[in-house]
């Protein structure tokens, strides 16, 4: 139904930025809900960022401040700007989506998002 596809990962120093975007294709007026999570090495996967379709966003407390997400509805894209990154920013990240069936946007909702990008790795060095 959707495709999610992440690109704009790659290697910085503390203190850099990094804009990430994830180009959904396929049915994507039933798009509800996307989100930016992250997985580092041994770590279970988190929540970043959530964005609904009415607009409303959630963030993790340890990015509030230095990232953002937004959505182009009209490119199908989502955007997830990094800034003051820190080395433990440092994570495969991934784009999710919710679609109509329902579930609760917000980042702690892992398990409501169903559709999946295949990552791209985000590398924060000191």
């Amino acid at each position: 139904q959707v495709q999610l596809v992440e690109s704009g990962g790659g290697s910085v120093q503390a203190g850099g930025s990094l804009r990430l975007s994830c180009a959904a294709s396929g049915y994507t007026y039933s798009i509800y809900c996307m989100g930016w999570f992250r997985q580092a090495p041994g770590k279970e996967r988190e929540g970043v960022a959530t964005v609904r379709s009415d607009g409303s966003t959630s963030y993790r407390s340890s990015v509030k401040g230095r990232f953002t997400i937004s959505q182009d509805n009209a490119k199908n894209t989502l955007y997830l700007q990094m800034n003051s990154l820190k080395p433990e920013d440092t994570a495969m990240y991934y784009c999710a989506a919710q679609l109509e069936s329902g579930g609760y946007c917000y980042v702690a909702a892992l398990s409501d998002f169903h559709v999946w990008g295949q990552g791209t790795q985000v590398t924060v060095s000191s």
